[in-house]
């Protein structure tokens, strides 16, 4: 019997795209298993991988406990990225490594055995699991094929190393003209990476052991790219997406990745009661970590703007003194029947997707920009750290479907010292940015109807036909019929 398993980084934006690629896997009537901790069943995927093993899907999820003790430095409750405070992420990767050997020896007593893995690019360790057992891997990568190429070019041409820290240059080889600064540039691709040198070579040496690489996007966003990405991979490279498109279900959409901090039908009926296309959302994702004084103006701006908002409100360090800002400045009040607040888990494929939404103002991580994307609205982006200035490129300048705030450092929640501010951007910039996204000019005309073009090639490319829905029925032939070595 066939049978694919799963092996998630333990980050919100890794486990969920992940999880939804297992359930569509399963909908071919493929086995699947994907390993998790027991958090992530309580917390963020109960009751949806509850409604996939109930529905008769040839899917399970076995549940690996996460390590945590004295010797390690990791309290109880921190076994996914976002419940990190910066200061533990090497705690958090030491205790990952440990998870993984528990992964491994539970992957020696599944049953029927496994045909193939596919195992988050970022768990390099797992490149030996595969070949202990031999079990042919396939990365999951949790950006697309734009970002990889703009990697790779980096790392072949080492451009970044011949300018100052605050100089553009030009990155090489690429079919369009992108223009970053090393301020920019992911922590692994900085001269000075520092820590995250050693874990860029191990992923490095993992993926030229990898049988191929699976990619949450479609071909229609980024072909020149794509292309690209098959010719680096021998090509074995499959972009499968947008995964989000697969929740069809309302409460799958609603319940994607975690329960929602507000009632599907109180959030509805705040968005009907609003214009079509009226509506700003914003929302920075799991990870982000603007401070106090970034907050503070971002709600002003928001508020500024003088359009309804949905601003989404990630609980965890400093939401204390958040609280006590909104509370003492009397700023809920003051936007009461125009802004709605949530704060923690939001529903967004289903707030996205509502005729409200009249723009995203996103951290332009790739699981939200491919949920903005499929949204049809243009985006306001605002990237903070890892790849998203890569995707920001993606968005404003080669699909024209959004408009930079104009971040322009690029720093890991883990880089941070206690204090220190990550971005500072002006309330009237961001009113001024909203302004213009927003506009009912020829130009936010044009941009709104490039932001619908790419949308419905989203929904075209996961239908029957499609480009991604056809990538996914070559990748289960070559699992299973084309190459011996993986239907063994």
């Amino acid at each position: 019997m066939v049978h694919f398993i799963f092996i998630p980084l333990l980050a919100p934006g890794h486990f969920i795209p992940m999880i939804d690629m297992a359930k569509l896997i399963a909908g071919r009537g493929i086995s699947a298993t994907i390993f998790v901790t027991p958090l992530i069943i309580t917390r963020y995927a109960g009751r949806a991988i509850h409604r996939a093993s109930n529905s008769g899907l040839p899917i399970r999820f076995i549940e690996v406990p996460f390590p945590f003790s004295s010797e390690i430095g990791l309290p109880q409750g921190c076994e996914t990225a976002d419940a990190l405070p910066p200061s533990l992420w090497s705690n958090f990767f030491t205790a990952l490594d440990i998870w993984l050997v528990s992964v491994e020896n539970s992957i020696q007593n599944v049953e029927p055995f496994p045909t193939c893995m596919i195992t988050d690019r970022y768990l390099p360790g797992l490149a030996e699991t595969s070949m202990k057992f031999g079990i042919p891997r396939i990365i999951f990568d949790g950006m697309g094929c734009f970002n990889l190429v703009l990697k790779h070019h980096l790392e072949l041409s080492k451009v970044q190393e011949t300018v100052k820290d605050s100089e553009s240059f030009v990155v090489p080889g690429l079919p369009d003209r992108i223009e970053l600064t090393k301020e920019q540039l992911p922590a692994m691709l900085k001269v000075d990476a520092g820590k995250w040198a050693e874990y860029r070579d191990r992923i490095k040496a993992a993926d030229e052991q990898a049988y191929g690489i699976v990619i949450n996007s479609f071909r229609e966003l980024e072909n020149n790219y794509v292309e690209e990405v098959r010719t680096l991979n021998k090509g074995r490279a499959w972009c499968v997406g947008p995964l989000s498109l697969f929740n069809r279900e309302t409460l799958d959409i609603v319940e994607r990745g975690n329960r929602a901090s507000i009632d599907e039908t109180e959030c509805s009926r705040w968005l009907n009661e609003r214009e079509p296309g009226s509506v700003i959302y914003a929302c920075f994702g799991s990870l982000n970590n603007l401070t106090l004084t970034q907050l503070v103006e971002l709600g002003l701006g928001l508020e500024a703007s003088n359009r309804p908002f949905v601003w989404v409100m990630r609980d965890g360090e400093g939401k204390e003194e958040t609280e006590r800002w909104i509370t003492e400045s009397g700023y809920e009040g003051r936007i009461r029947g125009r802004g709605l607040l949530i704060r923690g888990w939001a529903p967004q494929v289903f707030i996205l997707s509502h005729e409200a939404i009249g723009a995203f103002l996103t951290h332009c991580g790739w699981n939200s920009t491919m949920e903005g994307v499929c949204s049809g609205v243009p985006m306001i982006t605002w990237p903070l750290f890892a790849e998203q200035f890569f995707n920001e490129k993606l968005i404003v300048q080669i699909l024209r479907i959004g408009v930079s705030v104009g971040s322009q450092t690029a720093r890991q929640p883990s880089e941070l010292k206690d204090g220190e501010i990550l971005v500072v951007i002006k309330r009237e910039t961001i009113m001024n940015t909203i302004d213009k996204v927003m506009a009912g000019d020829e130009e936010g005309d044009a941009r709104r109807r490039r932001a619908r073009e790419v949308a419905e090639k989203a929904k075209k490319s996961v239908e029957e036909g499609g480009s991604s829905n056809l990538n996914l029925s070559l990748l289960i032939e070559e699992v299973t019929i084309e190459n011996p070595t993986c239907s063994s």
